[in-house]
C-alpha cells in the first residue's frame, strides 16, 4: 500500500497491487473501511477489494454474471468485471504546497482475452481536504468493445449512527436514514441529475464516529449518469455502498437491446471523475 494524503483531508492507503484502489480512509483517526464485515464473493479478488474503501467495478463488465457470447466453454462475465487484482504503474507521486498527487496506468486484460488500460490520476487538495479521482479508460484493443465502470465506495456499518442518512437531490424525499429498506439490507440505482458544474452529490452523516463529519461525494454524470446504493447487514457483513455508475441497472443482454453500451472504438477513450470529502 502507498500512503497517501495531504495537508488536510483522510490519509489513504492506495493498493498498487489492485488498479490503485484504495484500502484504508483514514479519518479523524478512524479508518472507516469496512475491512473483513463483507459477504462471500466467491472471488478473492472481489473479496479482497471489498474490503477497502473504493474499488473499481469493470471495464468490461458490472453486476450481473453472464454466458460470454460464442464461448462453448461455459465461461462466464465476472461479477465485477476484469480490473480488480491488475497492478498499477505508479508514473509519479508528488506533495507540493501541501496538496498531493499520484499518477499511474493500469494495463488490464479482460475476461475476453482483449487489452484495456485506466489512466489514473488520484488528487488530494491540501486546503480543503478534497479527494479527486480522475479516470481514462482506453480501449488498447484492436476491436470495438462496449464499456463499463462503477466505482464502490464501502463504509464500515458499525462506524454509523441512528442520526446517519443519506441525502442527495437523486433520493426520494431528498434523503432517509441510512439503514434504509427491510432488514438486513437493500438495494436501488436511480437517475442521478447534475446539481452544479456536471456533478451529482450525495452526502452520508453526520457520522458521530469521526467527530460528526459527513461524507460528501460528487460524480461527472455525462459518463456516470446514475447513483447504486447498497447496504447488507446479514452477518458477518456490515456495510454500506455508494456506487456511481455508468449504467442501469439491468442485465447485460436488455443494455444490448436498449442501445446502450457506450461503445468504444480502438484507441478511443471515456473520462470518469469523482471527488469526495468529510466536512
Amino acid at each position: 500500500m502507498i500512503e497517501f494524503t495531504a495537508a488536510s483531508g483522510p490519509r489513504l492507503m492506495l493498493d498498487e497491487t489492485s488498479v490503485l484502489d484504495i484500502g484504508g480512509c483514514i479519518v479523524e483517526g478512524v479508518d472507516i473501511a469496512p475491512k473483513r464485515a463483507i459477504p462471500d464473493d466467491g472471488d478473492p479478488r472481489i473479496d479482497r477489494s471489498l474490503e477497502g474503501f473504493l474499488f473499481t467495478c469493470g471495464p468490461d463488465h458490472i453486476r450481473h454474471r453472464q454466458p460470454i457470447p460464442g464461448r462453448d466453454d461455459g465461461k462466464v462475465y465476472p461479477l465485477h468485471g476484469s480490473a480488480s487484482g491488475h497492478a498499477a504503474k505508479v508514473l509519479w507521486t508528488k506533495f507540493e504546497n501541501g496538496n498531493a498527487e499520484c499518477r499511474a496506468d493500469i494495463d488490464i486484460v479482460t475476461v475476453e482475452g482483449l487489452p484495456q488500460r485506466i489512466e489514473r490520476l488520484w488528487r488530494i487538495d491540501g486546503a480543503t481536504g478534497e479527494v479527486r479521482l480522475e479516470d481514462r479508460v482506453v480501449n488498447t484493443s484492436d476491436r470495438t468493445v462496449p464499456t463499463f465502470l462503477m466505482y464502490h465506495m464501502n463504509t464500515g456499518g458499525k462506524w454509523l449512527d441512528d442520526g446517519t442518512r443519506l441525502e442527495g437531490r437523486m433520493l426520494e424525499n431528498g434523503g432517509f436514514p441510512w439503514a434504509f429498506g427491510e432488514e438486513p439490507g437493500g438495494i436501488f440505482c436511480v437517475a442521478a441529475p447534475a446539481t452544479e458544474e456536471g456533478f451529482a452529490e450525495i452526502r452520508l452523516g453526520p457520522i458521530a464516529a469521526i467527530g460528526g463529519r459527513t461524507l460528501r461525494v460528487r460524480f461527472r454524470t455525462n459518463t456516470l449518469p446514475y447513483l447504486q446504493v447498497w447496504r447488507n447487514q446479514k452477518a458477518p457483513a456490515h456495510i454500506i455502498g455508494i456506487e456511481p455508475v455508468s449504467h442501469r441497472w439491468i442485465s447485460r443482454d436488455e443494455l444490448e437491446a436498449a442501445g446502450e453500451f457506450n461503445m468504444l472504438a480502438p484507441g478511443e477513450g471515456r473520462r470518469y471523475a469523482l471527488t469526495f470529502a468529510f466536512l
